[in-house]
C-alpha cells in the first residue's frame, strides 16, 4: 500500500507539502496556536491547548505566548518543559523534547528540510530530518537548532548559537556553528 503524504513527511522521506491532507493539518495547527496565543493568562487552559496540539506531552508544561508550529502532532515533550516567549518549532520532522527542558526566548527548532536541486525544490516537494533534545537541557536565548540535530542529557546551548551537529551530554555549547566550550562536571 502507498504511503501518504504525511506517513512519508513523518518517516523524513520527500514529500509533497501541498497535499490538501496536510495543508488541513497546518490550519488546525493554525488555529489551535492562535487559540493559545490570544488565550487568557491561564496555565490549566494554556496546558490543554497544548495537550490537543502536541503529539504527547508529560503533564507538567509551560509555554509562553507566542507560540507556532507547522503541526503540532509531530512534538513530543516529557515533563516539566518550559519554553519562554516567541519559541518556534517547525515540525515537519519529529521532535522529541526530554524532561526538565527550559527553552530562553526566541528559541528555533527547524526539521523542515529542502532539495538542494532548485527545480524539485520550486516544485513543492521537502523532507524533514527529526530533533531529539535529551533531559535536563537548558537552550539559551535565540538558539536555532537545525534538522537532524540531537543534544544529550545535561547540555546547556548557549545563547544565540547555531546548532548544526549532535551535542553530546553534559556539555555547554555555544557559537555560530555552536561548539564545546566546557564540560560539565557531574
Amino acid at each position: 500500500m502507498e504511503k501518504t503524504e504525511r506517513e512519508k513527511m513523518i518517516a523524513g522521506e520527500l514529500y509533497f507539502s501541498a497535499d490538501p491532507d496536510l495543508i488541513r493539518d497546518r490550519k488546525r495547527a493554525r488555529t489551535l496556536t492562535d487559540r493559545f496565543n490570544t488565550s487568557p493568562n491561564d496555565p490549566l487552559i494554556r496546558a490543554e491547548l497544548l495537550k490537543e496540539l502536541f503529539g504527547s506531552t508529560g503533564n507538567a508544561l509551560y509555554i509562553e505566548p507566542n507560540f507556532r508550529c507547522d503541526y503540532g502532532y509531530n512534538i513530543h515533550v516529557g515533563e516539566n518543559f518550559y519554553a519562554n516567549y516567541d519559541c518556534i518549532i517547525l515540525d515537519v520532522g519529529e521532535v522529541f523534547i526530554g524532561n526538565n527542558v527550559m527553552f530562553a526566548p526566541r528559541v528555533g527548532i527547524y526539521t523542515a528540510y529542502h532539495p538542494l536541486d532548485a527545480k524539485t525544490r520550486n516544485s513543492g516537494w521537502e523532507f524533514g530530518k527529526k530533533v531529539i533534545i535529551g533531559n535536563d537541557v537548558w537552550v539559551g536565548a535565540d538558539v536555532t537548532i537545525l534538522p537532524g540535530i540531537k543534544i544529550g542529557n545535561g547540555a546547556v546551548i548557549g545563547a544565540g548559537s547555531v546548532v548544526t551537529k549532535d551535542v553530546p551530554d553534559n556539555v555547554v555549547v555555544a557559537g555560530n556553528p555552536a561548539k564545546i566550550i566546557r564540560h560539565i562536571e557531574q
